[in-house]
């Protein structure tokens, strides 16, 4: 269902992405966000399993300025190197990226963006600040607590864990206290439950933040 292909930045940066079609008309675009594992096989089956719903998907690679071709398994290496990438980026050659991406999912329309984890925090601040978002929807964003004098400007939806080690329950009330118009769901669950190639997933909470994020999309995007 999907291809490698490659997006270039508004600064001329070449990197590269996970592209998903569907099988019909897409009703739709997405941009789905990494974690801090890179566009790994996980992140694909993610862009696969959207793309299957209908929308044209775009997964772009924004480790890339660090280090490209980054797919990282969830054990401790996986973990440290992620981290160590992370702390590499700049936030605002990370949002040039997502742009890029953004641009080329929007040949299908209208465009949601969708983040895990630092891709949560990412969807956040696209909701904020990107053009050509119609609406975000951020999984555990850690980093979302820290943003907050920053206001979305399109339709947000928020899933986090009640047991997630990196983010309080605190930092989430905060977040609701600060954005009262924007759905936030807690899970019984910890960071990462969405994703079934971890020890965290949780699938009932995934299939229920699912189940309230694809009408979500569906009636922003498409």
């Amino acid at each position: 269902m999907g291809q490698d292909i490659k997006l270039t930045a508004s600064d001329g940066f070449v990197l590269d992405a996970y592209k998903a079609v569907p099988t019909t008309t897409p009703r739709g675009g997405l941009v789905v966000l990494q974690e801090i594992f890179g566009v790994n096989h996980h992140i694909r089956s993610v862009a696969d399993r959207f793309a299957a719903e209908g929308y044209l998907v775009v997964a772009p690679a924004i480790f890339d300025r660090a280090k490209p071709g980054v797919q990282l398994n969830y054990d401790q290496d996986g973990m440290q190197e992620g981290i160590a990438l992370n702390k590499q980026t700049k936030h605002a050659d990370t949002m040039k990226d997502i742009a890029a991406a953004v641009a080329a999912a929007s040949e299908a329309g209208r465009v949601g963006v969708i983040g895990y984890c630092w891709g949560g925090t990412l969807a956040y601040a696209a909701a904020c600040d990107l053009p050509g978002v119609y609406a975000a929807v951020g999984y555990y964003g850690g980093g979302i607590v820290n943003m907050l004098d920053e206001k979305p400007t399109v339709p947000l939806m928020l899933h986090f864990g009640e047991h997630d080690d990196h983010i309080p329950m605190s930092d989430i009330e905060k977040i609701k206290a600060a954005e009262p118009s924007v759905p936030v769901f807690t899970y019984p669950a910890g960071h990462g439950f969405n994703c079934d190639e971890r020890g965290s997933y949780d699938k009932a909470s995934a299939d229920l933040a699912l189940s309230r994020t694809l009408p979500f999309l569906r009636e922003n995007v498409g």
